[in-house]
């Protein structure tokens, strides 16, 4: 089988949190993000809700990707620590926007990195979460005679069906089961079918 995605812990949907920190106000937003676009998209809808906030900075951590920026606070004091809060509190998949209304009292460095890594940090405390398992496609192939014994055996394993293509001798789909059952899977399909069914990785070669 082909390598086994891992399973992650998310938000289960958008959330805020909002503080105001020497006159500035400070409104952290996070959400779950796949992809870098996603995430980006996220923060193309805050810019354009908050056309008038001073900054607004951002993280995001989608597996190993991440990115960052300050949006023109001094560097390391606002990206950076919300990149940490995402981290600290240990959630992936994830985008925060940080939006900021200067209030007229500076921060100072210190201030600022506690400011919005503490808000980013709060609203991911507060979010509801969502674990995550991944499943794995196999393409499966089996006779028509079969059939109804594949079909038991996507019921006992919770394996979700995609579409089926019909050819001469029988049927192939491809269908998703959580990585630590695709062994099982599999040999139960060639116990089940004597042989004749098969489970594979879509990209496997043999």
């Amino acid at each position: 089988m082909s390598a086994r995605p891992t399973p992650f812990t998310t938000l289960a949907g958008p959330h805020r949190h909002e503080a105001l920190i020497l006159s500035s106000k400070f409104l952290a937003f996070a959400d779950r993000a796949d992809t870098p676009d996603d995430a980006l998209a996220q923060l193309s809808a805050l810019r354009e809700r908050y056309p008038d906030a001073t900054h607004h900075p951002w993280a995001y951590r989608i597996g190993c990707a991440f990115r960052f920026s300050d949006d023109g606070e001094p560097g390391g004091t606002a990206g950076a620590p919300i990149l940490r809060a995402i981290e600290g509190q240990g959630v992936d998949h994830v985008m925060v926007v940080v939006v900021r209304y200067y209030g007229g009292v500076k921060l100072g460095t210190g201030g600022l990195v506690r400011a919005y890594g503490g808000t980013a940090a709060e609203c991911l405390r507060t979010a509801p979460r969502l674990e995550v398992r991944p499943r794995l496609p196999l393409s499966v192939s089996v006779p028509f005679e079969h059939l109804s014994a594949l079909y038991h055996l996507l019921g006992a394993f919770g394996a979700e069906r995609g579409e089926e293509t019909y050819t001469a001798s029988g049927v192939t789909l491809t269908v998703q089961v959580y990585p630590e059952d695709a062994d099982a899977f599999a040999q139960a399909l060639r116990d089940a079918t004597r042989g004749a069914g098969t489970a594979k990785s879509p990209h496997s070669s043999g």
